[in-house]
């Protein structure tokens, strides 16, 4: 999603350059991109001074106007996230006013205007209400990426993997799981390693419409990630998730390294029960039933960037160049959300060194 996004966005600004796109699969998006959740993010969970706050708002609208323009499926639904205790509400707080320092068009609203866009939340006091959240098909988007950047004049070489000897006179690596890899062969990234985290969403086989926004806990600033939550498909489907596991030799690194995050390991070695993480679910919408969730999508994987000096995961973007490579080491989500207004900041550095 991002390598292609910045390939035309090089190509839009020098389109006498030969850009070419080499991808080690048979097609794009067979990984992260292809198997992303299709949620676009409206850019309130992030610190103002961030990337990601910075790149997801505008990301969001390019993309919507992108699948618009292409007649691309899009479901405006919007977003919940509901409070759950008096515990909880100085943190739901804390989202509007990053969201309101980002730009982002938010409503603070009561449990009754909450249920009046979805009866079945369960709300305790307050929610934030985000109608620019939507969901894509994540797939209809790399197709229609691939077509319009082979129809602008790229070359894009499939089943192409990367190799030392291949030469350009700049190269952007945004390879994902293995851009840590690609980097240090240009002697970049010694200080990172990445950590796969394999994510899988359980599906409701309740019709369309039974529920009808996506609905999100509260974070737990324990943890990295945004717990368990309800998503609606493009198409109208509802899963819940997602899971959040790291290889069994990545997560006793992270248990050796960081006792604290202990807790995070057991939640995601329960999740991966159906019973457990319907449960989990159920705490946020009424008429919740573990026979309704009978079936398993496909995983994806998120790739996350580990600092050995800090020895924390790193939340934002990161990025190291010089004036012949670029190396995108962390695009964790939202960074399909984001792509398209990434991409232009990668082009500037790209281009101005």
């Amino acid at each position: 999603m991002i390598g292609l996004s910045v390939a035309r966005e090089i190509k839009r600004r020098e389109r006498g350059a030969r850009v070419i796109v080499i991808e080690k699969e048979r097609a794009a998006g067979m990984h992260a991109s292809g198997r992303n959740s299709g949620v676009l993010h409206a850019g309130f969970y992030y610190s103002p001074d961030s990337l990601k706050a910075r790149f997801t708002r505008t990301g969001n609208a390019m993309m919507t106007e992108y699948c618009v323009a292409r007649g691309l499926p899009v479901n405006r639904c919007g977003k919940l996230v509901v409070a759950r205790s008096d515990e909880e509400l100085p943190r739901l707080d804390e989202l509007y006013r990053r969201g309101r320092a980002n730009g982002v068009t938010l409503e603070m609203i009561d449990a009754k205007q909450a249920n009046e866009i979805e009866p079945r939340a369960i709300v305790h006091e307050r929610a934030i209400w985000s109608p620019s959240t939507s969901t894509v098909d994540p797939r209809a988007v790399m197709d229609a990426l691939v077509g319009d950047a082979i129809a602008e004049g790229i070359e894009i070489r499939f089943s192409t993997p990367f190799m030392p000897s291949m030469q350009s006179r700049h190269l952007i690596n945004s390879a994902g799981l293995g851009a840590v890899a690609l980097a240090r062969s240009f002697g970049f990234a010694q200080h990172y390693r990445m950590i796969p985290f394999r994510g899988l969403y359980l599906y409701s086989n309740e019709p369309r419409g039974a529920l009808r926004t996506n609905l999100y806990p509260v974070p737990d600033p324990r943890f990295p990630f945004l717990g368990v939550h309800f998503t609606i498909t493009v198409y109208g489907a509802i899963k819940i998730g997602p899971t959040a596991r790291p290889s069994i030799l990545h997560g006793a690194l992270l248990l050796a390294t960081h006792p604290e995050l202990r807790a995070l390991a057991l939640e995601e070695i329960r999740k991966t029960s159906r019973r457990y993480i319907v449960k989990r679910a159920s705490v946020l919408a009424r008429g919740v039933r573990v026979e309704d969730y009978t079936r398993w999508g496909t995983p994806g994987v998120r790739a996350q960037l580990y600092d050995k000096r800090t020895r924390a995961l790193e939340m934002d973007f990161v990025i190291e160049r010089d004036e012949k490579s670029l190396h995108i080491l962390n695009a964790v989500s939202p960074g399909f959300t984001c792509a398209m207004s990434f991409a232009e900041h990668v082009a500037d550095l790209a281009l101005n060194t």
